[in-house]
């Protein structure tokens, strides 16, 4: 194989690693904003959908909160029912590769402090699989 073929197969090579690098923070961006956007519109259904089936939630590193999409209806859906006032701002976002890193100020009921957190999504298989909240 001449030098020349060798250095175009890995020129097309590296296009290919950064294209599919590409195609995975859109996914897990998309993902992260859908879920923020059911969030804010306090919608349950819309919510869930972009997480897997068996999300696991942990409070930051590694302190396991719950398990599963029920799970999470559950801690969700009454907060969506009884919260007019529930917003979340995102403040920043940084993605790379499958994982999203949200700030965020939540308010919860108009008048009350701001919640200040950062939520990490780790995206696997098209779904939001992994949520590390850090709090104060």
């Amino acid at each position: 194989m001449s030098k020349r073929l060798l250095i175009t197969l890995i020129g097309i090579l590296c296009i290919g690693i950064v294209q599919a690098q590409n195609n995975v923070e859109e996914i897990a961006e998309k993902l992260a904003q859908e879920q923020l956007d059911a969030y804010n519109n306090r919608n349950i259904e819309a919510f869930l959908k972009p997480y897997a089936d068996n999300v696991k939630v942990f409070n930051f590193p590694n302190e396991f909160q719950y398990e599963g999409k029920e799970n999470m209806r559950s801690r969700y859906q009454n907060m969506f029912a009884n919260s007019p006032d529930l917003h979340c701002n995102l403040v920043k976002r940084m993605v790379m590769g499958n994982t999203v890193i949200d700030q965020e100020e939540v308010i919860r009921k108009k008048g009350d402090p701001v919640f200040h957190a950062i939520a990490i999504y780790k995206i696997i298989e098209g779904k939001i699989a992994e949520v590390y909240f850090i709090s104060k």
